[in-house]
């Protein structure tokens, strides 16, 4: 069966469990619609300066400890990514992975916006606690923002 409504899914993650509960909704709505499924993860910039809009300088010198830092997003994206592309596999769903780097809500909104995505599908990811009050909800901000339908999977 092949749907009209959902051409293009996209899952968001960040390796959580809620994530991944997440991804197996956005997998199991791709095998029944016949939609291309996206599983796209953001690393965040500077983590703790990114989500309050600080610029990074692309001159400046980076240092050992923020390498050693964006490796390791980069890692956790990538095993991230990895997991829901297993997922999909064993459910025989096709998944092209895409790893973003920048604020997430933006980055996840972003992407809808330029590849015609039908339906953004995340967890309520990775944040708890007074940072997600401090920080936001990247959930929520997607919610709020996005242009396209958000399915949010506790």
């Amino acid at each position: 069966m092949e749907s009209k409504m959902y051409r293009k899914i996209m899952v968001a993650t960040d390796g959580s469990e809620n994530a991944n509960n997440a991804a197996l909704s956005g997998i199991e709505i791709t095998r029944l619609s016949g939609a291309k499924l996206y599983a796209v993860n953001v690393m965040p910039t500077i983590p703790h300066l990114s989500y309050f809009g600080v610029p990074i300088e692309p001159s400046r010198n980076v240092s050992p400890a923020e390498h050693d830092l964006h490796d390791q997003l980069e890692e956790d994206g990538r095993k991230a990514l990895g997991a829901v592309k297993e997922m999909g596999d064993r459910a025989g769903v096709q998944i092209e992975t895409v790893l973003l780097e920048g604020h997430p809500g933006s980055e996840i909104i972003g992407f809808a916006e330029k590849n015609d995505i039908d339906l953004i599908v995340m967890g309520t990811l990775g944040r708890t606690g007074l940072e997600r009050v401090i920080l936001g909800s990247v959930a929520l901000d997607v919610a709020r923002h996005a242009r396209t339908r958000v399915m949010i999977v506790k």
